[in-house]
């Protein structure tokens, strides 16, 4: 058995799908899995995918179609389809450094354990430039929040314990929705365990036009109860008013959005919350606003909206 699955939700993508297989048939060590999570496609990405699996690429590429559903509901999919020790998300408009496989599996068969969730590295742009701050040198190991309390920024890449991710119920499903935030997940394991610390870039990461983070504004008006989800689990971890303040804020606008009238009955924080309810309201009225904004410019009409 392989020690590292990278899988890779595509929701018609089969324009940039190549980057990522390219730097994986690239990579110096070959003791991976690719696992594509079609997120039900309508282009040509089925097809372009078989057609690499009848290559010999020195690995082995597996390949599920689902209904379209959302980033979180491919993540579900893919955890129902792993078996190998560890896996990574490379997202269908990133790919791998050639070295990326060769140094996570050696790290995690140096210094796995069971006391470790995983190994949190790098992300990094197209030049080479690190996507915000480095991880500290002066650690062996970190949690995710840790290290963003002691000034972290930016996103970084995780590879996670299958067993671990499974552990966790899976990310929840709203009808008519396509969105909960994947660090619901990751906020659970940070609770239980620590990540090793890879301080090398082994993800380069390209921001797609068409990708959810470019168009969060619309992603709030789409999804609000996959948002509210989210906002309740993040009141809970807060650790200062002003975060909490926000969190609940965002929570009574998401609320507002999905019209849910038992929204003060639901939060884990009802003071907080009702204290909030001016400033969600405000702030739906600016993210109609600003979605409304981004659609002409992107040439969006309200039917696709």
């Amino acid at each position: 058995m392989k020690t590292l699955t990278v899988f890779t939700p595509a929701y018609n993508r089969a324009y940039s799908i190549h980057l990522c297989y390219e730097s994986l048939c690239r990579q110096t060590c070959k003791d991976f899995v690719w696992l594509v999570v079609d997120d039900g496609s309508t282009d040509n990405t089925k097809e372009l995918i078989e057609s690499w699996q009848k290559k010999d690429n020195g690995f082995e590429i597996k390949y599920v179609y689902k209904p379209n559903g959302g980033m979180h509901t491919a993540h579900n999919t893919a955890y129902e389809n792993i078996d190998t020790e560890i896996n990574v998300c490379i997202d269908s408009d990133d790919y791998m450094t050639d070295d990326a496989v060769e140094k996570i599996v050696n790290l995690w068969k140096e210094k796995g354990d069971k006391k470790y969730a995983g190994i949190i590295a790098l992300d990094c742009l197209q030049n080479g430039e690190i996507i915000g701050s480095e991880l500290e040198k002066d650690r062996e190991t970190t949690t995710l929040k840790g290290f963003y309390q002691r000034g972290g920024k930016g996103d970084k890449k995780l590879i996670y314990r299958t067993d671990v991710m499974k552990s966790y119920p899976p990310y929840p499903e709203f009808e008519g929705e396509k969105y909960v935030s994947i660090a619901y997940k990751y906020y659970l394991a940070d609770e239980d365990y620590e990540l090793l610390i890879l301080n090398e870039p082994v993800c380069v990461v390209e921001y797609m036009s068409d990708g959810s983070s470019t168009n969060m504004y619309r992603q709030y008006l789409r999804n609000p109860k996959g948002f509210a989800f989210i906002r309740k689990v993040d009141m809970q971890k807060a650790d200062s008013l002003k975060e909490l303040f926000r969190c609940t804020t965002h929570y009574v606008s998401s609320s507002i959005i999905s019209k849910n009238k038992n929204f003060i009955k639901e939060s884990p924080k009802k003071a907080a919350t009702v204290l909030s309810i001016p400033f969600g309201a405000a702030l739906t009225v600016y993210i109609k606003h600003k979605s409304k904004g981004y659609m002409q410019v992107s040439g969006f009409n309200k039917k696709e909206g």
